[in-house]
């Protein structure tokens, strides 16, 4: 299927969905941090929406740090690797990520294309999963599906925000509910609280790490190779290589540090 680039519309739509309490149920509500589920026809596939306000944090620090990729290396732990692929549009690129599964759960990585757009005082970012042929699966890694991943920031005064995620993804296997459940109630707060955190240091961190480098703001700063739409196509989950996770036990896993509260 051709790749689109998302347009206003369709961020209109991402914004409703964060902002509408409609179908979705809480799951986690505790030290500032909201976690909402929708019920999805495939068990495996979750619809996750999440919350926090960002005290002494302006929706321009969280932009920032949510685009720049060589801060994301120093707070999210529990990243493998991340990387540009190339740029579509002033407001559109492709890039690599991949992340850190329980043992002896296999990690996952994803391809996307993402989208970003700052209207008045909230600011976007939305991404989901493209096949692009230099960058085909991984051994060892399970190429999940983002069908829709996103970040909406809306500012509350000159220094407070307030910090929605919202992700509907195939992780491309079986999953046992322990490994669900924990998610809700364990690693998505903690990834918002994390972020949040990064957020309160980056203004120092900024200055000391090529301060005026901002191409997300900035498109005459990026040096990312151009790629055409033509190479892209729709990642569809059923080409890709369906695991049988769901025996594995919760006792037998390794729980990284960062998914404690």
């Amino acid at each position: 299927m051709p790749v689109r680039i998302p347009d206003d519309s369709d961020f209109s739509s991402f914004k409703d969905q964060c902002l509408s309490p409609d179908g979705w149920s809480s799951r986690y509500n505790k030290g500032g941090v909201t976690v909402w589920c929708r019920e999805q026809d495939s068990s495996s596939i979750q619809k996750i929406k999440m919350r926090i306000v960002c005290k002494d944090v302006t929706a321009e620090t969280l932009y920032d740090v949510l685009h720049d990729t060589s801060y994301r290396k120093k707070w999210d732990t529990n990243m493998i690797d991340t990387y540009d692929i190339g740029r579509l549009t002033v407001n559109a690129d492709v890039g690599y990520y991949s992340w850190k599964c329980p043992t002896p759960l296999k990690n996952r990585d994803f391809v996307t294309m993402r989208s970003w757009l700052p209207l008045g005082s909230d600011y976007m970012i939305i991404n989901y999963s493209v096949k692009h042929p230099q960058h085909p699966p991984k051994k060892d890694y399970v190429r999940a599906v983002s069908l829709l991943t996103g970040y909406l920031i809306q500012s509350n005064s000159a220094t407070s925000s307030t910090l929605y995620y919202l992700t509907q993804v195939d992780p491309r296997g079986s999953l046992p509910k322990w490994v669900v459940n924990r998610v809700s109630h364990f690693v998505a707060p903690k990834a918002m609280r994390k972020i949040y955190k990064a957020s309160l240091k980056y203004p120092e961190w900024k200055r000391k790490h090529d301060p005026t480098l901002k191409p997300w703001m900035y498109p005459e700063q990026n040096t990312l190779p151009s790629i055409s739409m033509a190479d892209l196509t729709l990642q569809r989950a059923d080409s890709l290589e369906n695991i049988d996770e769901s025996g594995v036990s919760e006792e037998k896993a390794q729980h990284s540090d960062d998914e404690e509260t």
